[in-house]
């Protein structure tokens, strides 16, 4: 306890906050069959959900965790217990917040879900726990409730997530989805009060592939698991660039780090709160392994070597991140709306063909997306400027036509095509464009354009 407790105060001090990992779904003892190492035993009923009929008895426990049981949390007495846990992790170790592992478990009424549970309302209702930062899994093995938490509660946007990764490679009909998605998900967080911070943005997780391995295998390779590769999700939208697994192919080699800038910039420059999965910035391995919680050696290690080998990618990382700190309007808490909030003629976003004029939204084989946010919404120090993306997911290149305002020129900020040092370069280092009015953006591409007044 007293380790913790300097933890949390040193990491205080260097301003970063802890958020916990709460797991009140499921204890480790797994089906009826498993030994008894926590409540089972005591007071099946009081702790477990379970199944049965007039003739079989009810000992069978459900399994909506995918652990072999789930617990109780609508019997009172396992509330309470969830509860006083949390209030002391928060009140006596001073973490920030959680994160709940499958938390739509704890919100079941009459095994349902409901964003009314007497979880929610003794949340909400505590003086302690009604403080911190509540993140929620919103999803378990029976039901999917990305954007139906209650108010106060931020989600893993888990369609975030998987319309990223369907675009990127280049999936038909993902354009309607993602514009959403870019924009903070109003669609999911927009009727109930809540905003884009609420919308926990990602691609990855410590459950599935990493980055790198996002973008080098077709399949998972769980096969060192030892269950026959039956274990983790077939449904990955992963692409292996050509070939499975590693490879000496420089060709593929760059792609694949192309692929993985691209899937930076989509999360660190959307609206949002983005998370990012430690090593993804080192372009860690996992060797194909999605599920890899049983593993304690190389496949699951962070090996720091990576550092010197994938510094470009690091540096591509530290530079996203730098780019979203500097560039306010990408930290936008309110969702934006099409028009001109600030008087200056231009709307704080707007949605391009790539003609220039108005998108197709119905185009189901558009593979382009082209953007601009109006950095003058957000009052800032770099006062007014425009921030314009091009997303190419098409393996064609695309000749894009810009909108030209008086007194401003683009300038190139990230083409995630170029060489590293080029793709991503340092504020007042960008490349004024010309020609003026265009940009040929390459195939599978990120493109971010900086319109500010013309230099003398």
């Amino acid at each position: 306890m007293k380790e913790f407790k300097t933890l949390v105060r040193e990491l205080h001090k260097a301003e970063i906050e802890v958020i916990l990992d709460g797991v009140y779904n499921h204890s480790g003892e797994g089906n009826e069959l498993g030994p008894t190492i926590c409540f089972k035993g005591i007071d099946n009923p009081t702790y477990y959900v379970l199944k049965g009929s007039q003739e079989q008895p009810y000992r069978y426990y459900l399994d909506d965790t995918g652990c072999g049981n789930t617990l109780n949390i609508e019997n009172p007495i396992m509330m309470r217990l969830v509860i006083d846990s949390l209030r002391y992790w928060a009140e006596v170790m001073h973490v920030d917040g959680f994160r709940f592992d499958l938390a739509s478990i704890l919100a079941r009424v009459k095994g349902g879900f409901s964003n009314q549970s007497a979880f929610f309302e003794a949340v909400s209702n505590d003086p302690i726990l009604s403080r911190v930062k509540m993140i929620a899994e919103p999803w378990d093995l029976a039901t999917y409730q990305v954007g139906n938490f209650p108010m106060g509660w931020s989600e893993w946007n888990g369609r975030f997530r998987d319309t990223v990764r369907r675009f990127l490679k280049a999936d038909a009909g993902q354009v309607r989805e993602l514009g959403w998605r870019l924009t903070g998900s109003a669609d999911l967080y927009g009727d109930d009060g809540r905003s884009p911070y609420n919308s926990v943005n990602f691609i990855t997780c410590h459950d599935g592939f990493t980055l790198n391995d996002l973008y080098s295998y077709n399949q998972k390779h769980n096969e060192a698991n030892l269950e026959d590769n039956k274990d983790g999700t077939d449904d990955n939208n992963s692409w292996n660039c050509g070939v499975e697994g590693e490879t000496d192919n420089s060709k593929i080699i760059q792609l694949r780090r192309q692929m993985i800038k691209n899937a930076l910039c989509c999360l660190f420059f959307s609206l949002g709160t983005p998370m990012l999965l430690g090593g993804d910035e080192l372009m860690r391995t996992q060797k194909g392994n999605n599920n890899c919680y049983c593993q304690d050696n190389e496949i699951s290690w962070f090996n720091w070597d990576l550092l010197k080998q994938n510094a470009d990618i690091l540096e591509f990382s530290k530079r996203a991140i730098a780019f979203r700190k500097r560039y306010t309007i990408v930290q936008e808490r309110k969702f934006l709306s099409g028009k001109d909030m600030d008087g200056d003629s231009v709307p704080d976003i707007a949605w391009f063909g790539e003609d220039g004029k108005e998108l197709n939204w119905n185009n189901p084989e558009l593979r382009v997306l082209c953007y601009q946010l109006d950095g003058s919404e957000k009052p800032s120090e770099l006062g007014n400027y425009h921030l314009f993306f091009i997303l190419n997911a098409d393996f064609n290149p695309h000749t894009i036509k810009l909108p030209q305002y008086e007194g401003m020129s683009w300038y190139r900020v990230v083409d995630t095509s170029l060489k590293s040092g080029d793709d991503f370069l340092p504020p007042e280092k960008e490349v004024v464009l010309n020609p003026p009015d265009n940009y040929q953006a390459s195939p599978r591409s990120v493109i971010v354009l900086l319109g500010k007044e013309k230099a003398d």
